[in-house]
């Protein structure tokens, strides 16, 4: 096993999030659970890069009134918004909590989408708390849980939040593994889909504040940490990356910053003014790591980089600081790539232009501020692909 590390960086907030409570789980039938790496076949099992074949884009729908409050309808405005973009381009599933939240969801996405309701879900950030689907080499399809523990319980911790509001989410990984008929095997180490990159090519990048970390792992060391991320992902060496330790509620995920494009190639985004300094300053740490990096095939990374919005023309003064404003978290599809706009014309068109010329995909850039702002995640949170096998 391969280890590339840089330390981490104390920060601000990425995420505000209300402070209310949410639902209680359900009982749904889970489907077969390993404990642990299940049987290789062929060359192993892995989990693919983004950029390849999906069977579809898996999603959730937020009904929640007491996570979300009054703010609610914007934000299902914006997942409806986004789903009917993703569905152009590949299927898009939305899971529902129950009868009513389906029939809303199927009003408000249209006939494009497909929506069921027996795979309960507390809110919307699938890629935090979905499973991520593996392949092999003889067309198997199995699945693995990152045991989402509501971000290290900072939703409790920083908003008064209680943890039952997430319960239905604790769980939702291994009931949509056996709702679509697949193998489901629990790691033993606790984190959010969102907290790691891959390259589907053996090598994985994360911040070192969201997993070596008390609220997620207490006692467990950085290389026992590394190890079992490897093995899941069938991958044989970690970049270690600089985070932000206990100011947002992800404490640094990476796929605000730093994404792997294909095998060998990442794209990096250097903070634009309206980022405050601590941000800035860690988005450069992760490029002057990436830029020294090598990765599991001994290539040297060829980084890309994109430089962030300089102002939120649509976003009050006082609510700037604390918004999403990250084009990196996109959510790559068959067809395109799907990503958002801020308003700065100029940075917004330059963004476009290279994650466009990275890909070789047509970018589609929507206006999602009440997800990237109230909710303080993007497209990629709240998307979860699962692979054609």
């Amino acid at each position: 096993m391969n280890t590339e590390h840089s330390g981490a960086t104390p920060g601000m907030s990425r995420r505000t999030l209300l402070t209310r409570t949410g639902a209680v789980a359900a009982g749904l039938a889970v489907g077969p659970v390993l404990g642990g790496i299940q049987p290789a076949q062929a060359a192993g099992w892995r989990v693919p890069g983004e950029e390849t074949s999906h069977k579809r884009t898996w999603m959730a729908w937020p009904s929640s009134y007491t996570i979300w409050g009054s703010t609610l309808s914007k934000i299902q405005t914006d997942i409806a918004k986004l789903a009917k973009e993703v569905a152009k381009y590949e299927p898009v599933t939305m899971c529902a909590d129950g009868s009513s939240a389906a029939s809303q969801a199927r009003s408000m996405c249209g006939s494009t989408v497909t929506v069921i309701s027996s795979v309960p879900v507390s809110d919307c950030w699938m890629r935090d708390t979905g499973p991520l689907f593996r392949v092999d080499d003889v067309g198997g399809l199995d699945s693995i849980g990152l045991n989402f523990n509501a971000w290290g319980e900072n939703a409790t911790t920083f908003y008064g939040i209680p943890g039952s509001a997430y319960n239905k989410d604790r769980v939702v990984a291994q009931k949509l593994a056996a709702y679509t008929g697949v193998a489901f095997a629990k790691s033993s180490v606790v984190g959010e889909g969102g907290g790691v990159e891959y390259d589907g090519d053996g090598t994985l990048m994360a911040t070192e504040s969201c997993w070596v970390n008390s609220n997620r792992n207490p006692g467990k060391t950085r290389s026992q940490i590394e190890a079992e991320l490897l093995a899941r992902f069938g991958a044989t060496k970690m970049i270690w990356l600089p985070g932000v330790y206990g100011e947002d509620v992800t404490d640094g995920h990476i796929d605000g910053t730093a994404r792997y494009i294909k095998p060998g190639v990442v794209m990096v985004q250097l903070n634009g003014a309206v980022r405050p300094a601590v941000w800035t300053r860690n988005a450069q740490a992760i490029h002057d790591v990436l830029v020294n990096a090598t990765d599991a095939r001994g290539r040297r990374l060829q980084v890309l980089t994109i430089q962030g919005p300089d102002t939120l023309p649509r976003i009050a003064a006082g609510k700037r600081a604390d918004f999403l404003s990250s084009y990196m978290n996109w959510t790559v599809t068959n067809q395109a790539v799907i990503t958002t706009q801020f308003g700065d014309i100029a940075k917004d068109a330059a963004a476009k232009s290279a994650i466009a010329a990275a890909y070789g995909r047509p970018v589609v850039q929507l206006n999602l501020d009440n997800l990237y702002g109230n909710g303080g995640g993007g497209a990629h949170c709240v998307t979860m692909q699962e692979p054609n096998r």
